[in-house]
């Protein structure tokens, strides 16, 4: 069991490290002065690799990191809450599509789309991130974009015979075709990330309806999502039979090399389920339920992730597993190990079980050991194998942004802090 040291000791080292290397790390070197925005691509030394493209996806993620560090304390001077601002400027004025409403995908350097798909991906996040960034700042332009956001998922993406959300559509909102697009198919992911942007819109506006919906999204997560063992399926029909998950046709201006095929059907995701578990007990919060109301769905989740997920040998989550018994893909990826941080220390806060602890302080130590680049900035590897050594070595690019290390970096840091005020 962690001792007051213990934890001091933590708190220290992740808000210095957050403070010192990684905000400073994106806030002097991804502001694009000539066009506005933020530019994403860094080599594995922290420098600029000349590539512009500019998805929605990477710029609303950094509007959502600024937005949440200051929100919370981080980021001396208000330079978080002025980049965050940065932020809103250059997404509402170039990605939001007056005709026919939502975010566009893709954009040049100067903010011209280049790919104008709605892809329900990228339109949860604007209302998250949007949410976050009025309860950040009280800029009234957040709100008004969450709400205008949500209003175009609820016309236009809401499934009215089946349930849930379209994901994969044209800028018209019509369903992508069918197969590699996407447009027949609906996923755990979407979904998870509906409710947690739903989390933050009702937190921020209060308001009933919010409120039905997000406890309409909980309640489809958990009765029609998840396999018999508690661990989430990934993809579905639009009637919610699962499939065997595929790659998608969408472009996201980088991806990891192609798989060929669909994976079984038993195949979960640790990361995704201890994600979702962290953000479904955040979502109770919110609403003012005690966590215990979810602790039948999330424990399942957490065990599955200790049994399977890490790696008690040599450190850190696996990206895939089956659902039942061991994984032969050892490769590990960035943003698994934040969520596993984030939702161990939930773990152990909810059950008391020092289990928990040792797979936080196992991921935590294996993150900054051979993930962290601390002499290029702090930011991230992508990959590395089962022990730690670089596969995919860049620390940005379109999607993998500051996003997951900053956000589980403060999150980790809030709850280390509640943490503390427990413990002798």
């Amino acid at each position: 069991m962690p001792d007051r040291a213990e934890i001091a000791e933590l708190i220290a080292r992740t808000e210095s490290y957050l403070n010192d290397r990684l905000l400073p790390f994106w806030i002097e070197n991804s502001p694009d002065p000539e066009f506005g925005g933020f530019l994403s691509y860094f080599d594995r030394h922290g420098r600029p690799t000349g590539e512009t493209l500019k998805s929605f996806l990477m710029q609303v993620r950094i509007l959502y990191a600024m937005a949440s560090s200051h929100r919370f304390g981080y980021g001396a001077g208000g330079r978080c809450a002025k980049l965050a601002r940065d932020a809103a400027d250059f997404l509402l004025e170039h990605y939001w599509d007056r005709e026919q409403g939502g975010w566009f995908w893709i954009a040049d350097r100067a903010g011209n789309p280049t790919v104008t798909s709605k892809i329900g991906y990228g339109q949860v996040f604007g209302m998250y991130a949007f949410s976050e960034y009025f309860l950040a700042t009280g800029d009234p332009r957040g709100r008004q974009a969450a709400e205008q956001t949500y209003a175009a998922i609820s016309q236009y993406m809401a499934d009215t015979r089946h349930g849930g959300f379209y994901e994969m559509m044209g800028r018209d909102w019509q369903a992508a075709p069918s197969g590699p697009p996407g447009g027949d198919r609906k996923s755990l992911d979407v979904h998870m990330h509906m409710m947690e942007a739903l989390t933050s819109l009702y937190e921020m506006t209060g308001h009933p309806i919010h409120r039905r919906r997000l406890e309409e999204v909980i309640d489809l997560l958990t009765s029609r999502m998840l396999q018999p063992n508690g661990t989430g399926y990934i993809q579905f029909t639009t009637d919610f039979q699962p499939l065997g998950a595929i790659l998608f046709a969408t472009e996201w201006g980088r991806d990891a090399r192609p798989r060929q095929g669909a994976l079984p059907l038993d195949q979960t995701s640790p990361g995704h389920n201890v994600e979702f578990a962290w953000l479904l007990l955040h979502a109770a919060e919110v609403m003012g339920r005690p966590w215990a109301d979810y602790a039948d769905v999330v424990r399942p989740m957490f065990d599955h992730c200790l049994a399977y997920g890490i790696d008690w040998d040599f450190g850190g989550v696996y990206a895939d597993t089956p659902a039942e018994g061991p994984t032969t893909l050892t490769e590990k990826q960035f943003w698994q190990q934040g969520e596993i941080i984030v939702g161990m220390l939930d773990a152990y806060r909810l059950f008391g079980d020092e289990k928990y602890w040792r797979a936080f302080r196992n991921v935590y130590d294996f993150l900054f050991d051979k993930f962290v680049v601390m002499d290029a900035g702090g930011e991230w590897y992508e990959r590395v194998d089962r022990e730690g050594r670089p596969i995919d070595d860049v620390l940005g690019h379109a999607w993998k942004i500051c996003y997951h290390s900053i956000r589980s970096t403060v999150q980790a840091a809030l709850r280390l802090r509640a943490l503390a005020g427990t413990v002798e």
